[in-house]
């Protein structure tokens, strides 16, 4: 099996701002593992807020090279088990890797990943698609330009409440919102009331990662759902986040890949939490993979895609908030190179 890295800059139809940041372009690192005629894909996007960056994630997957290359004929779980000890400092190269040879390895059986797993698909959640902090006039702009059933809005601002107000005069599609830790304990209590009137489906992350006295008393308070983000990143948050917050959004590059995020949902579930999926900006290459989760969700956001001026991937396809697979094998991917 041979490892190949294919580095790109990502562009963004818009400059997308959340509470702590902006940007217009997003670095990616996709990770090709080909075997024979086969080839596998795998992604996973620099991240600043954790440390992240492509030259990160290409030394240490390099630094890990051998050990990839002759693990061609394991399962994907027995192949993140040998490579864990080796990149669990560096979870994002970790998901990259499990995507890519989550892919090769569906693909070799002749069949979807979601068809290998015997997952029902017939219940699927639609996604919603994410409104990032702007004018509150080109927050508008962008849902009319995107018409969807459900939207994601970022918030972390002096100016929420009055945000969800006027956008809600140019939509009746579900709202869920995301303040990113940019919210106080009596702040997300506050809020909530409000925005439950304003047909608000759930609060991600209101408050700082590690506020963990915070979480306990808004989820003892707030009227509307409270879903963990930063404050779940691996399978050991999951029993953290139990009795905190009312669901979970697992992110891929976070939790180191498809194998650790189907054990935390699992787990999830067993505590009688929502579960979520939620993705980075990305290319098709990782969206694709969270498609074949989608029948172990109860909410999913996997528009990062979307958000890009020119995609470097076909994949899933997704229309209004519904999700198609590709006809494509494993993940579903093809890599549109130049």
């Amino acid at each position: 099996m041979k490892i190949i890295l294919h580095p790109f800059e990502l562009e963004l139809k818009h400059t997308f701002t959340i509470s702590r940041q902006s940007f217009n372009t997003k670095p990616t690192l996709i990770v090709e593992l080909k075997d024979g005629n086969l080839s596998g894909y795998g992604e996973a996007s620099a991240n600043p807020y954790y440390g992240i960056s492509i030259e990160k994630m290409t030394r240490d997957i390099i630094n890990c090279q051998s050990t990839i290359e002759h693990s061609n004929k394991e399962t994907p779980e027995d192949f993140w088990k040998k490579l864990y000890p080796l990149l669990k400092d560096n979870m994002f190269a970790l998901c990259a890797l499990d995507l890519a040879f989550h892919d090769l390895y569906a693909r070799k059986k002749d069949k979807k990943l979601v068809d290998l797993w015997n997952l029902d698909t017939s219940q699927n959640p639609m996604t919603n698609y994410t409104i990032g902090i702007d004018s509150v006039e080109k927050m508008v702009n962008k849902m009319k330009e995107m018409p969807f059933p459900i939207y994601k809005i970022k918030l972390g601002t002096s100016e929420d409440l009055k945000i969800i107000t006027e956008l809600r005069k140019h939509s009746d599609a579900i709202f869920r919102v995301d303040a990113n830790c940019g919210w106080t304990v009596d702040e997300t209590i506050k809020n909530a009331v409000a925005l439950q009137k304003l047909g608000v489906e759930f609060i991600e992350q209101p408050l700082k990662a590690d506020d963990w006295n915070g979480h306990k008393k808004v989820f003892e308070n707030s009227v509307l759902p409270i879903i963990a983000d930063e404050s779940c990143q691996i399978e050991a948050d999951i029993i953290k986040c139990f009795q905190h917050f009312h669901g979970v959004n697992i992110k891929l590059v976070k939790c180191g890949g498809l194998t650790p995020a189907k054990r935390m949902l699992y787990q999830a579930k067993e505590f009688n939490m929502k579960t979520m999926v939620g993705c980075m900006t990305e290319s098709s290459v990782a969206i694709s993979s969270i498609a074949h989760l989608l029948p172990l969700l109860d909410y999913v956001d996997m528009d990062g895609a979307l958000l890009l001026k020119n995609d470097i991937a076909e994949g899933v396809k997704i229309e209004k908030g519904i999700v198609k697979y590709s006809t494509i094998n494993g993940n579903g991917v093809k890599l549109l190179l130049n």
